[in-house]
């Protein structure tokens, strides 16, 4: 099964690079700065699952010929992803999305088709050095998709099997991707909120006195996506109230890191996305809007080349 990866940063670095060790073909669709990088010292992943180090096939253009594409753009380049990788889903890929949010599955679908979109995501966390190395953060290594219909026979399932569960890389195709998708929002969507608010992780925020904030704030997503129609497990719950206890947990959202780091965020595409949501089903949203504002402020700053 031919694999596209649009990318080569963290995680579809990761993901192509495990996917590569499972024996798949993979290609990397990459910036000419990034190819120049990867022709030059090949694909670098630091992993406590294990390094790789490989020469890797890029392009600077899709075509047909692959079965999937792995999207792990950040939201607000949806659009210009779209274009690129549209040469080959009109050659018959399916595309398997592991953005963040939801927000994207309808933009998708109204590019391509629901029938060449998966609904997909990512439970794991890594980071491009500046010198192009894919750093692996933690221990989480899962990647889950499905067809958005359900079914269980067809491609998405045959990349399942194709990756495998190992250490490293645990794929697995479901039958119910929506749900799954919000049970990641929820959890996302607390530790978004909080760190990007206090610009500090989860075990930092506990110590400072605020496991009730972070808490509350998860009861209140798990009502957001109940609303929607997909309620929380307990078992769900009680795994995230527990970490969200947890005064040693170093988790903080993407969004801070991107924050800290000068960069853009997906403000929009998750607080923003919880706000409307929460206002939708009529519930009080306070906490995510100013969440969302603080963001949105800090866009503001950057745009003006006031950051620090």
């Amino acid at each position: 099964m031919r694999m596209l990866v649009l990318g080569a940063g963290a995680l579809g670095g990761y993901f192509g690079g495990r996917a590569l060790e499972r024996g798949l073909p993979v290609t990397f669709l990459v910036r000419p700065g990034r190819a120049a990088v990867l022709a030059r010292d090949g694909l670098r992943v630091r992993s406590g699952f294990g390094d790789i180090d490989r020469p890797v096939d890029t392009t600077l253009a899709a075509g047909p010929g692959f079965d999937v594409v792995l999207l792990s753009c950040k939201a607000y380049d949806l659009d210009s992803a779209i274009a690129s990788i549209r040469p080959a889903v009109e050659g018959g890929a399916c595309v398997l999305p592991i953005l963040n949010g939801l927000s994207h599955i309808a933009t998708l679908n109204a590019a391509f088709g629901a029938e060449r979109v998966w609904g997909g995501l990512a439970k794991c966390a890594a980071t491009l050095t500046p010198e192009g190395v894919v750093q692996h953060l933690g221990d989480w290594h899962w990647l889950t998709f499905g067809e958005q219909d359900g079914r269980m026979d067809g491609r998405a399932a045959a990349l399942a099997a194709a990756l495998g569960q190992a250490p490293g890389l645990v794929a697995e195709a479901v039958p119910d991707i929506q749900r799954r998708m919000w049970q990641k929002l929820v959890h996302l969507g607390t530790v978004a909120a909080a760190s990007v608010l206090m610009r500090a992780s989860v075990g930092e925020i506990v110590r400072a006195g605020g496991t009730d904030f972070l808490l509350g704030l998860l009861e209140r997503n798990a009502a957001i996506a109940a609303a929607q129609g997909h309620p929380m497990t307990e078992a769900f719950l009680a795994n995230y109230r527990k970490l969200f206890a947890d005064p040693a947990s170093a988790y903080t959202a993407s969004m801070l890191r991107d924050l800290e780091a000068g960069g853009r965020t997906e403000a929009d595409h998750i607080l923003g996305f919880l706000c409307a949501a929460a206002r939708q089903a009529g519930l009080p949203a306070e906490v995510h809007d100013l969440a969302h504002l603080h963001a949105r402020a800090y866009d503001q700053r950057r745009a003006a080349g006031r950051l620090p």
